[in-house]
């Protein structure tokens, strides 16, 4: 007779009626789901912000462009234009295809004569933009108007943070 540990009998009498436990159990898996939960809810807003202050690079970048044009057509003139609501021909404003998320306009500004100007960049509501304004004059004064909910803009620069911070 063979002899086979006692052991080894019950390993092979109760193991033979069930199969051996595999997979994630139920609690496991609530507990990655909370956690991408978690996740999500951190990273979702963060990246909403992020796609919006790269939309404000079109603004800045343009007005910037604008800027060195006025002052260009300033020291071949001895003005910024002749007409009070809009910039001389030679300064031509952007607009789409080449932008998508702003408008831009020009004027005299606060001056309200041919030697100042005001560009102004406004956020297009479609894009989602709506309530996002840049401004600058013929003194680089640069401002930023926030009227969207949880934005805050900037009287002596372009904000391009959430809090106004330049």
């Amino acid at each position: 007779m063979k002899f086979t540990p006692l052991s080894r009998q019950l390993q092979t009498r109760f193991a033979g009626n069930r199969p051996a436990a595999s997979g994630f159990t139920l609690i496991e898996l609530m507990i990655v789901v909370a956690i991408i939960g978690i996740l999500a809810a951190v990273a979702v807003p963060s990246y909403r912000d992020y796609m919006i202050r790269s939309k404000f690079a079109e603004a800045t970048s343009q007005l910037s462009d604008l800027r060195i044009k006025m002052e260009q057509y300033y020291q071949d003139n001895r003005n910024y234009g002749t007409t009070a609501a809009a910039c001389p021909a030679a300064v031509a404003m952007p607009a789409s295809p080449a932008v998508k998320y702003f408008t831009f306009t020009c004027g005299w500004g606060a001056l309200g004569t041919t030697q100042g100007y005001l560009l102004t960049a406004t956020g297009i509501s479609t894009q989602g933009m709506n309530g996002y304004v840049f401004t600058i004059n013929q003194s680089n004064a640069r401002v930023s108007t926030f009227t969207a909910t949880g934005w805050t803009g900037n009287a002596s620069c372009w904000a391009l943070r959430k809090d106004g911070s330049c």
